[in-house]
C-alpha cells in the first residue's frame, strides 16, 4: 500500500511550544517536521494539528503552524487523538493517515493505535517523531510497527505523494527539498 495523497491526511501530533525543547534531539527534530509539513503542504495533502492540553504545554510551535496556515488545530485531553474524538470528519472519512510528531511513545502510540483499530492504514513518519528519552521513542515505534503500522521517513511520503518524476511539481519538489543542504 502506498500513500496517496487524495486518500491521505497528515496529522502533526501534539508538538506544542512547552514540550518540544525536551525532546530528544529538539532542534533536528523542529527541522524534519518543518521539512514534513512544507512538503506535504505543497503536494495538497491535508493537515491536521492536535494540542494536548494547551492551557499546560502551549499551543503549535508557531512555524509548524505557519507552515499549514489553513490547517486544522483540534484540542485533546486524552493521549489518544481518537479516544479523545477530537479529529475532525475530514480526517476519518480519508484512508490513510501519516503521522508526526510528540512523543512517540505516548501520545503518537496511542493515536496511531487507535487509527488502526479503526481500520486506517497508519504511516509513522520515524525520522518525525520524538520522545524525551531515546529509549522511550524506539519502543514506541516497534511497538507501532508490531501492530501494523508502517514505519516510513521524510522522503518517502514526498515520493509516494508525488508518485512520478518529471513533472513540473516533481521539479520543483526536487529543487526544494532533495537539493543541497537537508534537515538530518
Amino acid at each position: 500500500m502506498l500513500m496517496q495523497r487524495e486518500h491521505a491526511t497528515l496529522l502533526v501530533v501534539d508538538v506544542q511550544e512547552k514540550l518540544a525543547p525536551a525532546v530528544h534531539d529538539a532542534d533536528g527534530l523542529m527541522a524534519r517536521l518543518q521539512w514534513l509539513v512544507d512538503a506535504v503542504r505543497d503536494t495538497g495533502v491535508p493537515v491536521v494539528f492536535s494540542e494536548q492540553y494547551p492551557k499546560g504545554l502551549g499551543h503549535t510551535v508557531p512555524a509548524l503552524r505557519d507552515a499549514a496556515p489553513t490547517a486544522r488545530t483540534v484540542e485533546k485531553q486524552h493521549f489518544s487523538c481518537v479516544a479523545g474524538d477530537c479529529l475532525p470528519d475530514s480526517l476519518m472519512q480519508r484512508d490513510q493517515v501519516i503521522v508526526c510528531g510528540m512523543e512517540t511513545h505516548v501520545c503518537v502510540l496511542q493515536t496511531v493505535i487507535d487509527l488502526l483499530d479503526e481500520d486506517k492504514e497508519v504511516y509513522v513518519v520515524s525520522d518525525a517523531v520524538s520522545s524525551r528519552r531515546e529509549a522511550d521513542h524506539l519502543a514506541g515505534l516497534a511497538r507501532m510497527r508490531d501492530a501494523g503500522a508502517q514505519l516510513v521517513t521524510r522522503e518517502m511520503v514526498l515520493f509516494e505523494l508525488l508518485h512520478q518524476a518529471g513533472t513540473d511539481e516533481f521539479k520543483a519538489a526536487s529543487k526544494r527539498y532533495l537539493v543541497g543542504e537537508q534537515p538530518a
